[in-house]
């Protein structure tokens, strides 16, 4: 069999295919992070009063309805969004969250925009999937905790007599059980004066009491959808675009930590640890210099066996009471090396040590008593190179 044959039986798939294979893996999982990270924000509630919902009591039929008739509509999903100049139209539902209706107000200071309040609790139909079933009206009270974060006003009590309300020309019927305010100059008001699209003094704030003019029940009919259409011509007709509030209902504000890694300012971050990933991989894949020898866990040699022992002491804490011990022997090899007299021992090997020094007085006795009386490792290291080196300037003068 040939060099070559063997090397094929060895790698089955090509290098090139190797890297592909990694390249399109790696390339799925970053899409398959993305779209789960972003994909609650682009999930459509089922019923509700969202501009996403198509439930009776939701707007979606409203946001449609817009785009067939030539104008843009928009959906704002953050506060970027909130601040744009473009008339924003704010469905408020039952279960929507008081401090983001506040925050969406303060955002919207000076800018055109359309509060439309809630008026129905419903629930999920378990017929139709995103249907909805009409149980209630909702509290009057509850109503007006909405209505009284917008403006200083309530609503107002009693029923209307009027069969028809005029929305630009457009006679409709008026909805069931209509929600109104009192208002001297009214936007829109049945014949009996009361109002349902006002605007406030203060800020080109408008609010349309009752849904029921603009929702998605109201669209089933040809007169009811146009007369929707011109309420909100009124609040758009010098822009000629609309932007539909999602932040309310909990859409496109939800931040973790797999969204901070992916948005602005730690995505720069996050694209220099993946040019570091990529760059240790390439590093990776070639060899720089021969392989590295594998080491013996015991070395051979004095030093290794110096290396041990200074690690044994070391770790049973005996290294401080070496000084005395180290200087004692330095004694004894010095006088052995330097010829002393046989049977000389202690103080009187030390004079006879000085003796030997003809440029320092008490040179030998000096250096032990410093190693002897040492109590650290620094002082320790130090007296021994001392000792040492006086040792080896008399070998050296001797020879």
């Amino acid at each position: 069999m040939s060099a070559a044959t063997t090397e094929a039986a060895q790698e089955p798939f090509s290098r090139k295919t190797l890297f592909w294979g990694i390249f399109a893996s790696l390339l799925a999982a970053a899409g398959f992070f993305l779209l789960s990270t972003y994909a609650p924000d682009f999930r459509k509630p089922e019923g509700g009063a969202t501009p996403l919902s198509k439930g009776g009591t939701g707007y979606a039929g409203l946001v449609e309805w817009i785009k067939l008739t030539g104008g843009p509509a928009f959906m704002a999903r953050n506060e970027k969004d909130l601040s744009s100049r473009i008339p924003l139209v704010v469905t408020i539902a039952p279960d929507s969250d008081p401090a983001a209706l506040d925050r969406i107000i303060k955002l919207r200071s000076g800018k055109t925009t359309l509060f439309v309040l809630p008026k129905w609790i419903t629930l999920p139909s378990q017929e139709r999937e995103g249907w909805e079933m009409r149980i209630e009206r909702l509290p009057t009270t509850v109503v007006n905790d909405w209505l009284g974060r917008i403006a200083k006003a309530k609503l107002g009590e009693g029923k209307s007599t009027a069969a028809q309300v005029d929305i630009d020309g457009h006679k409709i019927p008026v909805p069931d059980e209509l929600q109104w305010v009192a208002d001297d100059d009214p936007l829109i008001a049945t014949r009996d004066g009361k109002a349902i699209l006002t605007e406030l003094d203060s800020e080109p704030f408008y609010i349309l009491t009752d849904p029921d003019l603009i929702n998605n029940a109201a669209l089933g009919d040809e007169q009811k959808a146009v007369a929707a259409l011109a309420v909100i011509e009124m609040i758009e007709s010098r822009v000629g675009a609309v932007m539909f509030d999602l932040t309310l209902h909990g859409i496109g504000q939800k931040y973790d930590l797999a969204k901070l890694l992916v948005e602005p300012p730690f995505l720069a971050l996050t694209l220099s640890v993946l040019v570091a990933a990529a760059l240790a991989f390439l590093h990776g894949l070639g060899r720089f210099g021969p392989p590295r020898a594998e080491g013996r866990a015991i070395a051979f040699g004095k030093r290794a066996l110096v290396d041990t022992t200074a690690t044994l002491l070391r770790r049973a804490g005996r290294l401080q009471g070496l000084g005395d011990r180290y200087a004692t022997l330095v004694r004894q090899r010095a006088g052995a090396l330097l010829g002393a007299p046989h049977g000389l021992q202690g103080e009187a090997l030390d004079h006879w040590l000085d003796s030997r020094d003809k440029g320092e007085a008490g040179g030998f006795s000096q250096r032990f008593k410093a190693a002897n009386e040492s109590n650290n490792l620094a002082a320790m290291h130090e007296a021994a190179e001392q000792l040492h080196d006086w040792t080896a300037r008399r070998l050296g003068e001797r020879r």
